[in-house]
């Protein structure tokens, strides 16, 4: 089985050319939510739009930090409230127009709006502002000290075509609002908008402007994206030479695809964990069996469903051997995860059945599972799974799989009790996941925490790490915070995924732990 590995490079760089002439066909198994850059903060929509607009500061393929639009930053010498960062010059947007300071200030306040997936990424921003055509300075609540890794995939707009175009403002994605911005783009990225059908194909073509020629490979002259959410359907496309690249290669099909001439499949452990979020804080839920009363906001039982769920077996039977057990929502990736907490979930169905009886639920409950079908590995086939496992302290799951587009909304809308969601760190610290999943849900963080759980000390502590420079005294109050959420159990966590790649032979590249290919990058040989 013809698996390479994250870190063999050179052997992914001799690969015999297959793909013709310079146009990549990419698919994966759904598409990019919207085009406007600041309304979903969704992996699938991210990857979409780095190929088309910039943030000031990327990670390459590696996970690295590397200049995009900014060309360096630090604190003001003068003031440890302030970022400076100095921008590049001679950029153009796909319409030719100039970048400058002005479309980063206005980015920045944009994505600090109310209809903003990426404003708990700014939350400790006090001002944005022009210190010069080439300068921003980004005044916060205190020294941050993670200022830089929060803006990887904040990108940049051009306020003069925003403002042309009535697209100033955010799209409100779950409120079912369509704007230019969702459907159009204008970036300073490698590739521009030719074409968009959203869940048939997007159509993008080399910029001849881009800033980057001559600095990266961009072998990749056009691209043609294609959600095909069928894994079979997905498969056979490859197979076929139909496609050129697939994001994500079904479990069962990676031997079938690793063992064909002129393909190759490329895995590495991802930035992302799988988990279950609950709804911990309601009086009463709407999709159980019980009147007046919240099973769920009883730890107990989320500690029995918790020890109901064999991760063992998923990964077995379900992943095929392509997930790592979780034990908190944290991949390893991310500084302050802990080695002895992500080892804690264990299975044990009879201290489950206590915990149950002992919360007045020996009985057991039914209640409904909200789970995505074409967003994360094997979505649906995990909770198939899961529903037998806790039928077996007797909670009865009924499942109900959508796809993602219908399915975030619910979590967005405050509509679900129990589902799926998965969470990458592009920051690479913890502060990120407190700050959409932990903190209670108000105009600025817990966007993504459906839980409705929130306790004001934390929240504290949460908002506090956005300005602690003193990094051990940061880094002890991470662990605290930690210990809170594992001791409240209002997620179950339940791996962290593996990616596999599948290709043609000649694409020349390594696997983004964070499942973003950035297309610049890519060589042909």
């Amino acid at each position: 089985m013809k698996l390479t590995t994250f870190l063999s490079v050179a052997a992914l760089l001799s690969s015999t050319a297959l793909v013709s002439a310079d146009t990549l066909k990419w698919a994966r198994a759904g598409d990019a939510l919207t085009l406007d850059p600041h309304a979903q903060n969704e992996g699938p929509t991210s990857t979409l739009a780095h190929q088309i607009m910039e943030p000031l500061i990327i990670r390459d393929h590696t996970g690295a930090i590397e200049a995009a639009l900014a060309t360096e930053w630090g604190p003001s010498a003068d003031d440890p409230n302030i970022w400076v960062f100095k921008l590049r010059e001679g950029v153009t947007f796909h319409d030719g127009a100039a970048f400058d300071s002005e479309d980063v200030v206005f980015s920045m306040n944009r994505a600090m709006t109310p209809d903003s997936d990426y404003k708990e990424l700014l939350a400790s921003v006090k001002e944005v502002r022009a210190a010069g055509p080439y300068t921003v300075e980004i005044v916060t609540d205190g020294p941050n000290p993670i200022m830089p890794n929060n803006l990887t995939n904040l990108f940049i707009m051009d306020k003069d075509w925003a403002e042309a175009n009535g697209a100033t403002k955010v799209q409100d994605y779950e409120g079912g609002e369509d704007t230019y911005a969702a459907k159009n783009a204008n970036g300073t990225g490698p590739y521009k908008l030719i074409s968009r059908e959203p869940d048939v194909k997007t159509v993008l073509e080399a910029f001849d402007g881009y800033w980057g020629a001559g600095e990266f490979p961009l072998d990749v002259t056009a691209i043609e994206y294609t959600p095909i959410q069928n894994p079979a359907t997905r498969v056979a496309a490859l197979l076929s030479g139909e496609v050129d690249f697939i994001q994500d290669v079904p479990v069962q099909d990676l031997e079938r695809v690793a063992g064909t001439d002129g393909l190759d499949v490329r895995t590495a452990p991802q930035n992302r964990v799988i988990f279950f979020g609950m709804n911990v804080g309601d009086a009463d839920l709407a999709n159980d069996n019980v009147d007046g009363a919240n099973p769920l906001a009883d730890v107990r039982v989320r500690k029995a469903m918790s020890m109901a769920i064999n991760r063992d077996a998923i990964k077995q039977v379900v992943m095929r051997g392509q997930s790592d057990p979780a034990g908190m929502i944290a991949p390893p990736f991310v500084n302050g995860w802990d080695e002895a907490m992500d080892s804690s979930s264990t299975t044990d169905l009879e201290a489950a059945k206590a915990l149950m009886a002992e919360a007045g639920y020996g009985d057991g409950f039914s209640i409904q599972l909200d789970c995505p079908n074409d967003r994360y590995i094997n979505d649906e086939a995990i909770c198939q799974a899961s529903v037998g496992m806790l039928a077996q302290i007797g909670v009865t799951v009924n499942l109900d799989a959508k796809p993602k587009a219908q399915h975030f909304p619910l979590l967005s809308n405050l509509e679900t009790d129990f589902y799926m969601l998965g969470w990458g760190v592009p920051t690479y610290d913890s502060e990120y996941i407190f700050n959409f999943l932990v903190h209670g849900r108000d105009d600025k963080y817990g966007s993504w925490n459906a839980t409705r759980y929130t306790n004001d000390d934390l929240n504290a502590k949460i908002v506090s790490l956005a300005s602690n420079t003193d990094l051990e005294a940061r880094n002890a109050d991470i662990a605290a915070i930690w210990e809170v959420v594992q001791d409240e159990a209002i997620y179950i966590p339940l791996h962290h995924q593996v990616l596999n790649w599948g290709m043609k032979s000649n694409v020349g590249t390594i696997v983004d732990p964070g499942d973003a290919p950035k297309m610049k990058y890519l060589e042909l040989n």
